[in-house]
């Protein structure tokens, strides 16, 4: 799809939406959080201090949840976590708080362009935002995405039309 093409890196880039890296203030708590409770320096965790620590970072997981990431994590049953395992772990907690955040932001954005609160903007506003997020975008890059976004050519993109187009998928 086009519009994915063009205009999801530039999601990715500011928020790190399903980007697996961390940013290195996020790697910074995590290690943080990791130190705290291996004073003895060894070089992992156990298991059981695990829950405490996303807890510290702001997630209460269930047991039977909590339970089921620990043994994706320590897959040799050890019950030893080493800090990349951790950072494995938690990053999963990390990168879905963005891709929550960027939901939010969306959202206002569409409510902000939807003046009218009709559920829906135009193409042709649509095609300000595309040019504001990339100004290279040509006049003929703009209608190929419009056509591919509004291809029963009623002139409108509803909410969920608009999150496709910014996240690069349909969920």
């Amino acid at each position: 799809m086009y519009v994915i093409v063009h205009v999801y890196p530039f999601l990715k880039k500011k928020v790190g939406f399903a980007n697996d890296e961390l940013t290195k203030e996020q790697i910074e708590l995590l290690r943080n959080a990791f130190n705290a409770f291996d004073p003895e320096k060894n070089g992992y965790i156990n298991t059981a201090m695990v829950g405490t620590i996303l807890s510290m970072l702001g997630h209460q997981l269930d047991d039977a949840t909590l339970a089921d990431i620990i043994a994706e994590v320590d897959e040799d049953g050890s019950g030893q976590i080493e800090f990349e395992e951790f950072t494995t772990l938690a990053a999963r907690f990390l990168v879905e708080e963005d891709a929550e955040a960027m939901m939010q932001e969306l959202k206002e954005a569409f409510r902000l362009y939807d003046k009218e609160g009709n559920g829906y903007i135009t193409t042709g506003v649509l095609r300000e935002i595309l040019r504001e997020l990339d100004d290279k975008l040509t006049n003929d890059d703009l209608d190929m995405m419009i056509e591919e976004i509004d291809s029963d050519g009623s002139g409108t993109v509803d909410f969920d039309e608009f999150m496709e187009v910014m996240t690069g998928g349909d969920d």
